[in-house]
């Protein structure tokens, strides 16, 4: 196999596993209720009274009273899910030709480092406890890894095209 082919590969590979992550990362945010029901539940079923589970459970009772008294609200996290499902769309282009669509690399990197300052930032603003921005700003990170690898390959292809 020559090395064009193992890299559009590899490219290929972490690409998909962007865009699965973002799919995901989409889905999720629609049945935030249901959802945190099952995280809260599993936390307190396994006898956890720790800062997280606490966490879990006052983020729970404030998702149940919004849902009772203004459920329109959370027309936004259906609008951020398909945000994330959209920008997965775009990173197709990066599938098709990765040396010419190079850029979506370039977007998704940027887009991931402005994860940190946004996620401690505004999480800060929002009185969101450090360790949960940290987690947040873990996707930032995580995403960051597959795209600056595909971005290195993309450039290794454009010039053994030269």
């Amino acid at each position: 196999m020559n090395r064009e082919t193992i890299l559009r590969r590899r490219i290929k590979l972490l690409t998909w596993v962007f865009i699965l992550g973002l799919i995901v990362s989409g889905a999720t945010a629609i049945p935030l209720q249901s959802e945190l029901n099952l995280l809260a539940n599993f936390f307190v079923a396994n006898g956890e009274s720790s800062e997280m589970t606490r966490w879990l459970l006052r983020v729970r009772e404030a998702l149940a009273q919004t849902q009772a008294q203004h459920p329109f609200l959370f027309y936004g996290t259906d609008w951020l899910a398909f945000g994330h499902f959209v920008i997965a769309i775009v990173f197709i282009g990066a599938l098709r030709d990765p040396v010419r669509n190079r850029w979506l690399f370039d977007f998704g990197l940027i887009a991931c480092v402005l994860v940190i300052p946004y996620a401690l930032v505004f999480g800060g603003l929002r009185g969101i406890p450090v360790w949960w921005r940290l987690i947040d700003c873990s996707f930032g990170v995580l995403g960051f890894v597959p795209l600056w690898l595909c971005r290195r390959w993309a450039l290794e292809l454009e010039r053994l095209r030269k």
